[in-house]
């Protein structure tokens, strides 16, 4: 799949993007995620992409034609219209499931905010959902596409050695993951889990399960609830 970040910031983005599992998969060509520069894209001769905001208040607005220009190189480029975002704390919250769907897409186009946010009318015309990665604001959107994009690719086809490195983890399957152990056996008087040295699978799995809805019970009563929930209309 390919992921093109439209930012203010584009060396920001670029030194996440280039590290650990993200980054060699994008040497590997198994994700494509580029991050393109805002003012490029700017009719202003001064490379200007804000203006104050019509009303009065603090601060600037991003305008829209330099997006606008932006999302339409792209679209050109593609051959097709990507699947638009704006990272905004007014948006959904970023879930796992979420990403999982955003996933399957082929095209993604992430726009990143700042100063006292867009011009209304180009998120109106070409945004096609708004994502959030929690309650509280940030300086800018590069963050958070960051998150979004990272939450992707981890769920591409390769990027992972294995699809069970991501769906035993967290949030995959309704539950937070099981508690993990390795070498030493013994760690200042407290020992590995015995069962997880059995060699027995099926037990080791059992044992997982019941901790996962143990600590889900615990730190995330409503996940477990709407968890116990879901498996009771199943039945």
């Amino acid at each position: 799949m390919r992921i093109d970040i439209a930012t203010l910031f584009p060396e920001m983005c670029e030194n996440v993007l280039s590290e650990s599992i993200v980054g060699r998969a994008r040497k590997k060509g198994l994700i494509d995620i580029s991050c393109r520069n805002i003012r490029e894209y700017t009719n202003d001769k001064h490379r200007r992409v804000d203006d104050a905001p019509y009303g009065g208040g603090m601060g600037m607005v991003m305008q829209a034609q330099p997006i606008y220009t932006c999302w339409l190189e792209l679209c050109k480029e593609l051959g097709c219209t990507p699947h638009t975002i704006y990272m905004s704390p007014k948006g959904k919250t970023l879930t796992q499931q979420k990403a999982a769907e955003f996933s399957s897409y082929s095209n993604i186009f992430i726009i990143c905010g700042h100063y006292e946010g867009v011009d209304q009318r180009v998120l109106d015309k070409i945004v096609d959902e708004e994502i959030s990665i929690g309650d509280y604001v940030l300086t800018g959107g590069e963050l958070p596409a960051l998150v979004l994009s990272d939450c992707i690719a981890r769920m591409c086809d390769g990027v992972l050695s294995d699809e069970v490195c991501y769906q035993d983890e967290s949030h995959y399957n309704g539950l937070l993951e099981y508690p993990q152990y390795t070498r030493p056996e013994v760690w200042e008087g407290m020992p590995v889990p015995e069962v997880l040295l059995s060699g027995h699978h099926k037990n080791i799995e059992a044992f997982r399960h019941n901790k996962s809805l143990e600590i889900t019970r615990q730190l995330r009563p409503d996940m477990f609830e709407k968890y116990i929930n879901m498996h009771k209309s199943d039945k």
